[in-house]
């Protein structure tokens, strides 16, 4: 029996433990081939934002190399599956492309903006939440025109919450005091458990539709057309429910970001 059709015979786990004392070539290569099919499931799903500046299989590329340098970082004993671990940071990958790109152009940021304000005239003007047609009828477009900027904004909206817990992170690491050795890994724990906590506070004040699409969307893992056919709701309005979601989300983030930029201040006071 070859080393190879031994390798066959483990489980992934048992193979990211083998290469951890090994660092086996052999064994990277048949990590990699293991979970390439992350990489393209990824690569397809945000296939929007990278579309206008990248072919998917160039970002498929971009994924193995984020899979081998994981591999060689990746700790078992923190008890996060590798494949979580990956996704994370392939999605991290295709996002600080897209952000090198700026890759919204600003006519669809202000067409976005123009949805925005028809929403809230309408809803004042009637009090109640405007449907998707008449928004597009008030703003004088086409339904397929208004799916698209809505789409666009959507992927927009779900990039920038990404940057602000990005930063979220970056600006709890200054906070910390210096550590080393095992001490340092309850501070980053509890760090990290700090920003979920604030996320979900600002999740507890969005309104319930948009707590259920988010939900649905983020834990559920369902695409905007299955939200849509569980609420009996059309797709266009799930999208509408789902970026001022995003953005209220966005904005008590920011404000998370800012107090603590404030303690880091303070610190180095």
């Amino acid at each position: 029996m070859s080393i190879q059709e031994d390798y066959t015979e483990k489980s992934n786990e048992e193979l990211l433990q083998m290469y951890g004392s090994t660092h086996s070539l052999e064994i990277k290569q048949e990590l990699v081939m293991r979970y390439l099919y992350v990489v393209k499931s990824i690569a397809l799903q945000m296939r929007d934002v990278y579309i206008s500046f990248s072919q998917m299989e160039d970002i498929v590329n971009e994924g193995v190399l984020v899979i081998m340098n994981a591999i060689e970082k990746f700790d078992a004993k923190k008890q996060v599956k590798f494949e979580t671990y990956i996704s994370k940071r392939i999605k991290g990958m295709i996002i600080d492309l897209a952000r090198k790109q700026d890759w919204v152009p600003r006519s669809v940021r202000k067409s976005a903006r123009d949805i925005e304000d028809a929403v809230t005239t309408l809803y004042n003007k009637n009090g109640t939440d405007p449907s998707p047609e008449e928004v597009a009828k008030y703003l004088g477009i086409t339904m397929e025109k208004y799916q698209e900027i809505l789409r666009k904004a959507t992927l927009f909206h779900v990039l920038s919450l990404d940057m602000v817990l990005a930063e979220a992170q970056e600006n709890s690491t200054h906070v910390q005091l210096p550590t080393s050795g095992e001490e340092k890994q309850p501070e980053s724990c509890l760090l990290r458990q700090e920003l979920t906590d604030v996320l979900a506070e600002g999740i507890r004040t969005l309104r319930e539709k948009e707590q259920l699409v988010i939900s649905l969307y983020y834990v559920e893992e369902l695409n905007m057309r299955q939200i849509a056919q569980v609420l009996e709701i059309s797709e266009p309005r799930v999208s509408q429910i789902h970026s001022s979601g995003i953005k209220k989300l966005k904005k008590y983030m920011q404000k998370f970001n800012q107090e603590g930029e404030k303690k880091h201040v303070s610190r180095i006071l």
